[in-house]
């Protein structure tokens, strides 16, 4: 028996119920079809001066910065170092667009980002060192640990944005991922999660063209990862990622739609990665020298400085004082992380659990007992310390 031939076929109508029709309307969640810029654009006019200067400072230390880590991994200094050299705009406006009382949640390529909120460099540095832990206190800087698992910080991001929100307390979190985490289930559980609640948090996709070798072209059919904001009710921006002033006015936006009630943001930085996806990794294999000469006429340090410079706001005298100061900073890094940490064996143990168990006891206990041996016959422990 078919459809029509049920009793009362004549009133059947093939249209959803009002509960299937949509919540909210597409269009005005919708990226601009082009990547928003300000530098070169008559928006320009309206940026300030003094931020401009300041984004430019940021971005020559930021530069710095990562060949700087990049030398200490050549050096055995640093295990691992995923450069952000090419996306130091996203980088550092992600950094100062948050107030004091915010949380970063960043990735494991955004150590530039935590530097720039204030983390000690050397800090920043010392997971990937192979050091203790996370490195830092996130309590006390608000900067979530670096997360080397593809996007897990995204719905951490949410929960305590939606906390915070649930407590009244006046918190956003901005939490950033690369392209390549917009293929894990954490992406789109934490944007479905963030648009019901309409949690105070920014999501930062950094679309640097590459997850490890993979390009995007084979891990999305979509128009943008922009696009992707829609279907789950929130809205999506598409941003020049090397245009420093566009990525903080943007951002600035979605923080302060956020902290207002107005609920989650997916921005898309269009960007690139000069440098290898590590220190460990062969980029030569699946991208050209050509692709890469491309991207470094958009530079983001010399987009800014070609702006500033040619609206009279920096000269050759700005411009030395700003390679200046990031070689003290970087000369500060390379001393500091030169020597060597002194390490406790037994800190394996130390917050693993607020109390430990019967077995970790064991394990510690026989530790202990093998490092005193070492001490009776050489007199130092593992660590290299006295004990």
């Amino acid at each position: 028996m078919t459809v029509q031939e049920l009793p009362g076929a004549a009133a059947y109508r093939p249209t959803p119920p009002p509960a299937w029709k949509p919540l909210t309307d597409p269009a005005p969640l919708l990226p601009d079809p082009e990547p928003y810029r300000v530098l070169g654009t008559d928006a320009v006019a309206e940026a300030d001066p003094e931020l401009l200067r300041r984004l430019y400072a940021e971005l020559v230390r930021g530069r710095r910065y990562n060949t700087q880590a990049t030398a200490l991994t050549k050096q055995g200094r640093l295990a691992v170092y995923p450069s952000s050299t090419g996306q130091e705009a996203c980088e550092i406006a992600a950094a100062l667009v948050l107030e004091e009382r915010d949380w970063l949640f960043p990735s494991y390529r955004d150590t530039l980002a935590a530097v720039a909120r204030g983390l000690d460099p050397v800090e920043a540095l010392t997971l990937l060192r192979g050091d203790r832990h996370t490195g830092y206190d996130p309590r006390e800087h608000r900067i979530a640990p670096l997360c080397t698992p593809l996007a897990t910080q995204l719905p951490h991001a949410v929960g305590l944005a939606h906390a915070a929100r649930l407590k009244g307390d006046d918190v956003v979190a901005l939490a950033m991922v690369g392209d390549g985490g917009t293929s894990e289930g954490d992406f789109h559980e934490a944007l479905n999660f963030a648009a019901v609640w309409r949690a105070p948090v920014v999501f930062l996709v950094q679309n640097n063209g590459f997850a490890i070798s993979v390009p995007l072209a084979k891990q999305t059919a979509a128009p943008s990862l922009a696009h992707k904001a829609v279907g789950y009710g929130m809205p999506g921006r598409l941003v020049d990622g090397n245009d420093a002033a566009a990525m903080h006015q943007v951002l600035s936006e979605a923080v302060e739609r956020a902290r207002a009630g107005g609920g989650p943001t997916l921005v898309e930085a269009v960007t690139y990665r000069m440098d290898a996806h590590t220190n460990a990794d062969d980029a030569t294999r699946y991208r050209g020298d050509s692709e890469v000469e491309t991207w470094r006429a958009h530079d983001p340090v010399r987009l800014l400085e070609r702006e500033l410079t040619g609206r009279g706001l920096l000269d050759d005298d700005g411009i030395e004082e700003e390679r200046v100061a990031a070689e003290r900073m970087a000369a500060g890094l390379r001393e500091r992380m030169n020597a060597d940490p002194v390490l406790d064996p037994m800190d394996l143990f130390t917050h693993v659990y607020a109390e430990q168990t019967a077995q970790l006891r064991e394990q510690a206990d026989r530790l202990r007992g093998e490092l005193d041996a070492e001490h009776d016959q050489h007199g130092t422990d593992d660590g290299g310390a006295a004990r």
